[in-house]
């Protein structure tokens, strides 16, 4: 698909999605909706997060790791570089309290880098003072090639991916 198509495809999206918004909630106005353009404080995120986060809890058999890595999502930016100035925040932010709340975040830090889903450097902030946001995908497939990964969730994953149009999972994206 060109540039061409995209901005066709994007613009059809959006008339049919205002068309829906207009006839189910006519009352709704634009200041009522939060728009990623126009409100500050936005990220970019894959739309097969949720899967992408049932895959990461799987791997960890028991020590949830989706709320610190969604987190780190809401933290990021494009480049993907993460500046964790405050770790007892982050902790708090992944819904970890109580004197254990950062050695708990910690051990999900490890686990998200052992796994490959972020490179960390330590810095003035401790172990983790910088952290690298690696393409999910790339990720995953490395993960399933090892048979890591639950097929049905990968089926899944592949199958969502292919609804919105990505072919990043069937692509080359391990560099």
């Amino acid at each position: 698909m060109n540039v061409k198509q995209k901005v066709a495809r994007a613009k059809r999206i959006r008339e049919r999605t205002l068309e829906i918004r207009q006839q189910l909630w006519p009352n709704v106005n634009d200041a009522q909706i939060w728009n990623r353009l126009r409100d500050v404080g936005f990220i970019t995120i894959p739309r097969t997060l949720p899967l992408i986060l049932q895959i990461v809890d799987t791997l960890s058999k028991g020590l949830p790791l989706s709320s610190t890595y969604f987190a780190l999502w809401c933290r990021s930016f494009d480049e993907g570089v993460i500046e964790i100035t405050n770790p007892r925040l982050c902790a708090f932010e992944a819904g970890f309290s109580g004197e254990r709340q950062e050695s708990t975040w910690a051990r999900r830090m490890r686990i998200l880098r052992d796994f490959g889903f972020i490179l960390v450097s330590g810095g003035p902030y401790g172990e983790f003072s910088y952290v690298l946001l690696l393409n999910p995908y790339s990720v995953i497939k490395q993960l399933n090639a090892k048979s890591k990964i639950p097929q049905q969730l990968y089926v899944a994953l592949l199958s969502r991916a292919d609804e919105i149009g990505s072919n990043s999972l069937v692509r080359n994206v391990i560099a």
